[in-house]
């Protein structure tokens, strides 16, 4: 799916001591490993009257994108279906991955792909209890799989020194 077309500084206030070269820029390559390895993502959206919401998540980054399942009922579903735009964040002391991109419903989910997201979900969380099987995702009237697909994302594992920003 989702890989960058390029990466650049973003433009911050003087003082931050953000180099002006490109020396430094953090690789996508390392990025996506944090995106895959991460257990828990938090994500935006934005209510319909404009108000933010944030929730944690659970899912999986796969094929340059996050698949995470979950109720069409639920808060972030419902903002999602009425404005895609969302942000999902990783990180944890100083470092940090912001991805702001879109939120969409799948479509159903079957054969090979459904086998491969919900081996890495059976990986990722199985010591929590949680094992769909490879045709959970086969409705996607049922709802339950959606999928964020990047549209900008920033990094930083050194800040200020390698602080990077992706365009897709």
């Amino acid at each position: 799916m989702a890989s960058p077309t390029r990466a650049d500084r973003p433009q911050v206030p003087e003082g931050y001591g953000v180099p002006e070269h490109t020396d430094g820029l953090v690789e996508w390559s390392t990025v996506e490993a944090r995106l895959v390895e991460a257990r828990h993502y938090w994500l935006a959206t934005v209510r319909a009257d404009g108000r933010p919401h944030v929730v944690p998540r659970w899912g999986v980054w796969l094929d340059g994108a996050l698949h995470y399942d979950g109720s069409p009922d639920t808060v972030h579903a419902r903002n999602a279906e009425g404005n895609a735009a969302c942000t999902l964040t990783i990180g944890e002391g100083a470092d940090a991955v912001i991805v702001e991109g879109h939120s969409r419903r799948s479509a159903p989910v079957v054969g090979e792909l459904g086998a491969r997201i919900a081996a890495a979900i059976g990986d990722k969380y199985g010591d929590d209890g949680y094992h769909p099987e490879p045709d959970a995702w086969s409705d996607a009237e049922a709802g339950g799989l959606r999928i964020i697909t990047p549209t900008k994302a920033m990094a930083w594992f050194s800040f200020p020194g390698d602080l990077t920003r992706f365009h897709f």
